[in-house]
């Protein structure tokens, strides 16, 4: 929380009030005694510049034990994926040897069924056979007992001139003919023939048997096979699991080296920065040590004075003022990933602050991260901060006219070196909505550094 000092007096000088304003009309060597004090300062006073502090800067050994970290997946992300590939490989192999065994199971299957059908007409023929073969005999055995109980065997004339009808005439003629002396043998050889149609059908059944094995044999082929494709597949799964791990790991890995890559950019652009933040501020030292310089020069010779002032002091263009003399040592805007919402001036501490424009004040005392500010509410509507004074010289609702001193320079709160840091807010905003100080300056007559 914000919090005011207990009294006015305690942050006031010692044995001192308010800073009394110079009288014009100096004489030409208090002029020069100021001239040349301030050179003694330019000289001996080199403040810090307000910059935030550097980011992390991994060290050698921390990126290269990522790099190795990321050699070590990569190596294993190698070595997996030719795994995959070999796995890949056995899989096809073991697929076609799946699919030959598939084929080879329907031929089988498929001989079978043949067989089987073989087996299956043999057994008819068989059967037909034998059926002729015993209605023969049937018919061999009625004629000869009917020859026994007629005591003599029938003429061929008498047996056809006997039948009781055309039919039983064919059959009788039928039999005269079947066993006539010289067809004696046709029963033998249909005998045969039955013996030889039961070899058929042994042979058939044989066959059938031979190709039922080669069948089974061929079907656990076939179930083989698709094992070893399902084992396979596993296998393949698990190195693609393996696989996916390595990738993790390599991507983090990866990840992390691009941190701390990142992180050792940042940093190496911080120094760029920082070191051109330096190159610019000696470079404005010289040009403020020359000035001084051509100041005490002029003063010897009695052709001018001290510069121009304000009522009280800073740099004056009519109503508005200089709030401190010093060097530019941090701008507006975008500073190193952050936002700076007002212009650092590097001074030592003690240098006086003054009122940038008249107006009301409306806060000085403790300010978070300011350590001491004073908060001015001007006369043109816009609220003026001064951040990280050493003292400050006023009083909420106390009016102050422009280039009075109100403060002076310190290193409080949130700071790297003594500066004062200075805002400027239209509208008669307290906090927020910032403008860029310099140009708000410049637009009423008062440089104040280059930004």
């Amino acid at each position: 929380m914000f919090q005011r000092r207990p009294s006015r007096a305690a942050t006031v000088r010692p044995g001192a009030g308010r800073p009394r304003r110079p009288r014009p009309g100096r004489s030409l060597r208090t002029g020069l005694v100021a001239v040349l004090a301030g050179a003694a300062l330019v000289a001996t006073a080199a403040p810090a510049l307000a910059v935030p502090p550097p980011p992390p800067n991994p060290t050698d050994s921390e990126i290269g034990a990522a790099r190795s970290q990321q050699d070590v997946a990569a190596a294993e992300v190698g070595r997996i994926a030719g795994l995959v590939t070999a796995a890949e490989a056995e899989l096809g192999r073991l697929g076609i040897q799946a699919e030959a065994a598939g084929t080879a199971y329907e031929i089988a299957k498929e001989a079978l069924q043949a067989a089987q059908a073989r087996v299956d007409k043999a057994a008819v023929l068989l059967r037909r056979a034998a059926h002729a073969v015993a209605a023969a005999q049937v018919r061999i055995a009625d004629f000869s007992r009917d020859s026994y109980m007629t005591g003599s065997a029938l003429s061929g004339a008498a047996a056809l001139l006997d039948a009781q009808g055309p039919s039983q005439l064919i059959e009788r003629a039928a039999m005269l003919e079947y066993v006539a002396a010289d067809k004696v043998d046709v029963l033998a050889e249909m005998e045969t023939a039955r013996i030889a149609q039961a070899a058929a059908e042994a042979e058939a059944r044989a066959a059938r048997d031979e190709t039922a094995a080669a069948a089974d044999a061929a079907e656990a082929a076939k179930a083989q096979a698709d094992a070893q494709v399902a084992v396979q597949q596993g296998a393949k799964a698990e190195i693609e699991a393996q696989k996916a791990v390595y990738e993790q790991q390599f991507d983090a890995a990866n990840i992390e080296l691009l941190r701390l890559q990142g992180a050792r950019d940042a940093h190496q652009a911080w120094e760029q920065q920082k070191a051109a933040e330096e190159s610019a501020q000696r470079a404005a030292a010289e040009r403020a040590a020359a000035q001084v310089a051509a100041a005490a020069e002029a003063a010897r010779n009695g052709s001018g004075g001290a510069p121009s002032r304000g009522s009280g002091g800073g740099a004056s263009s009519g109503s508005y003022v200089q709030p401190t003399s010093g060097r530019v040592s941090s701008c507006f805007g975008r500073r190193w990933g952050t936002f700076h919402g007002g212009v650092d001036i590097a001074a030592p501490i003690g240098t006086p602050v003054y009122a940038a424009h008249s107006g009301v004040v409306q806060r000085a005392g403790t300010a978070t991260g300011f350590g001491y500010a004073v908060y001015i509410r001007g006369d043109d509507g816009y609220v003026t901060v001064y951040g990280h004074v050493n003292r400050y010289f006023v009083q909420a609702g106390e009016r102050v006219r422009a280039g009075e001193q109100i403060a002076e320079v310190g290193n409080r709160g949130q700071s790297t070196g003594p500066h004062l840091h200075f805002e400027a807010h239209p509208n008669g905003v307290m906090y927020g909505g910032q403008v860029d100080p310099v140009d708000w300056l410049a637009a009423r007559g008062i440089r104040l550094g280059a930004c």
